[in-house]
């Protein structure tokens, strides 16, 4: 639709997800995007997201949706969960999502739109993903908030909450986890 695109991406060691990114960028623009930029960003660091947002400034001018879609997962019980499997998910999943929303609205123009990629672990949580059903029913509850508070600017505020969809992330779980999810659908 003409609009110009900024594909965020985490620079993983194997340079997994810049090639997705790139891959991104062919497809937008064979769909005739008029400029698609690549820009490396770590959503869980704050000083990341305030480089990120400033490229967007220089690259496209402002912003009129922004998409936080940004996960990981270390699934296992809380039992054996580790302080830092917890705190990875929370950084990405959530403090993503509030860091990338509070830069994010300074750009975004009046009547623009932020899209937050919540889960149905969020509503109903898994077996497992303590850390993730936080970190989503936090998305959800955040989206909540940021509508109220930047209503008064048009700017609508929503949160899709899907099942399980299989991407790269869902790559580490084990066949008898995905099977069981599977069950659920």
């Amino acid at each position: 639709a003409g609009a110009v695109c900024i594909v965020n991406y985490f620079d993983d060691p194997d340079g997994q997800n810049r090639r997705d990114a790139e891959e991104t960028a062919v497809r937008l623009r064979a769909l005739n995007a008029p400029a698609v930029h690549l820009i490396e960003a770590d959503v869980s660091r704050y000083e990341s997201v305030e480089h990120l947002m400033q490229r967007v400034a220089d690259e496209a001018g402002g912003l009129d949706v922004l998409v936080n879609n940004a996960g990981v997962l270390r699934d296992r019980t809380v039992k054996k969960m580790t302080p830092e499997e917890w705190s990875v998910v929370l950084r990405t999943n959530l403090d993503g999502v509030f860091y990338s929303s509070k830069l994010g609205a300074d750009l975004l123009r009046d009547g623009g739109r932020i899209v937050n990629i919540a889960s149905i672990a969020g509503v109903v949580g898994f077996h497992g993903q303590a850390n993730y059903a936080a970190a989503k029913a936090g998305v959800i509850a955040l989206t909540k908030v940021l509508a109220k508070e930047l209503a008064r600017r048009r700017i609508t505020v929503n949160a899709v909450a899907p099942g399980v969809i299989r991407t790269p992330m869902l790559a580490g779980l084990k066949p008898e986890v995905l099977a069981e999810y599977e069950k659920q659908i």
